[in-house]
């Protein structure tokens, strides 16, 4: 053999075994389900449930909470005229986000019927039409429509943007209030077009602060000077700065501060946030209500987490924080851990919630600890819940059986979930 090619087959050697080395390892999602289209059936991936019973499961849920008993199961209430309302039941009102939350769970489950009672109804009752609130939705009203608070909880608008969009994407636009994507980019616009900030409450501000790109708690007096991070949802601000026509700049950079923001807001150690907190990541105790402890919000801030984690995989330090907080639960008991804790882990009440659990099972979409698969099958035997509190704990519920099963998924022209199964 010639020397000069021996020489080359040397230096060849190396790419070989970097070849190998690429085609021995595994298959992943390497960009998120929002690129590959792969959005992972937990019941079915960990549990080996077959997809036929974790389909049949996701069905009878939505069911149960729309079309069940009105006594003791439904949350969902069709009215004349063709709208519908989800009720809280234990208060006896309607809520944004609860009316968000429907209409999510609806476009997720190809309930076009549904979406529509219930955006016509928050469009007719709870968004205001003139004002200085303008194009904000009322928090909080009563069954006939009545508005009981005029203010604004932006998590109600933050999913119902999202749904909107969602809704174009999966069923086109129609007219009127039911061109979706015209109404979504005009709920974007009014977040950005009122005053920066103010300290008077008669002041209506800004949904995000523009300063610290944050979504503020309520957007009017003292309350825009915290926000909430479990409404903090950088996977839907990932959808906006693609699909908004104006402002993608600002919301591209709100999803990363949101993923900073979460670093600084949950406890190193048990991985809990609090209900409240200022824009650097403290806690905020307003009004000494101790809602600078993990109480009922701070539930879905792990969900946020790994929903991003999931469809966008941008930050690996969201995978950590979900084996974190799962770990602690894990360490006070699968049956016995509590709904509410301060930060470093000591128990403030003596019950569980339906919604903490399924909020935990999510984290099980970016949790790599094996023992992820515990909070999965604690969702899988949790009946769909009933009774007085079925609002926010079968809400819940239901979202996260969408997100633990792969139904929860983004809908964008052209995106990999239009060639949905």
């Amino acid at each position: 053999m010639h020397p000069g090619f021996c020489k080359h087959l040397l230096f060849l050697w190396p790419v070989f075994l970097l070849v190998v080395f690429l085609a021995c390892v595994p298959d992943r999602p390497a960009a998120g389900a929002f690129k590959t289209g792969r959005y992972p059936n937990l019941f079915s991936d960990l549990l080996n449930i077959p997809p036929e019973r974790v389909q049949a499961k996701v069905d009878s849920a939505w069911h149960q909470l729309f079309h069940g008993d009105p006594d003791s199961q439904a949350v969902y209430f069709p009215v004349e005229d063709d709208m519908a309302y989800i009720l809280d039941v234990l208060h006896w009102d309607v809520r944004s986000e609860g009316q968000s939350y429907g209409m999510m769970i609806a476009v997720q489950m190809d309930k076009k019927e549904e979406f529509d009672r219930l955006w016509k109804w928050a469009r007719t009752y709870m968004q205001h039409p003139s004002g200085p609130r303008q194009g904000y939705f009322a928090w909080q009203l009563r069954t006939d429509g009545t508005v009981m608070d005029p203010n604004s909880a932006s998590d109600g608008e933050e999913y119902i943007v999202t749904a909107l969009f969602f809704a174009s994407a999966r069923w086109g636009d129609g007219e009127g209030i039911f061109d979706y994507r015209a109404e979504a980019q005009a709920i974007l616009d009014a977040m950005l077009s009122k005053a920066d900030s103010a300290d008077e409450d008669s002041v209506v501000t800004n949904m995000f602060n523009r300063e610290h790109k944050q979504v503020v708690f309520v957007p009017t007096g003292f309350a825009d000077d915290i926000t909430d991070p479990s409404y903090h949802l950088p996977a839907f601000y990932e959808i906006w700065a693609l699909r908004a026509d104006r402002e993608n700049a600002f919301w591209k950079a709100a999803a990363d501060t949101s993923r900073s923001f979460f670093r600084k807001a949950l406890h190193p150690v048990t991985g809990l946030s609090p209900d409240y907190a200022h824009f650097d990541g403290t806690p905020a105790d307003l009004w000494s209500s101790g809602h600078g402890d993990f109480r009922f919000d701070a539930f879905r801030t792990i969900m946020n987490i790994a929903v991003d984690h999931a469809w966008f995989e941008k930050d690996p330090w969201q995978a950590g924080a979900c084996n974190r907080l799962q770990g602690f639960f894990r360490s006070k008991g699968m049956d016995r851990y509590v709904n509410q804790y301060t930060l470093d882990g000591k128990p403030l009440s003596r019950e569980n919630s339906g919604a903490l659990v399924a909020a935990n099972a999510v984290a099980s979409l970016a949790a790599t600890d094996p023992g992820r698969v515990d909070f999965v099958k604690a969702l899988w035997d949790q009946k769909v819940p009933d009774g007085k509190y079925r609002y926010y704990d079968g809400l819940l519920h239901m979202i996260a059986l969408l997100h633990v099963s792969g139904n929860f998924r983004v809908y964008m022209p052209g995106s990999p979930a239009d060639a949905r199964k």
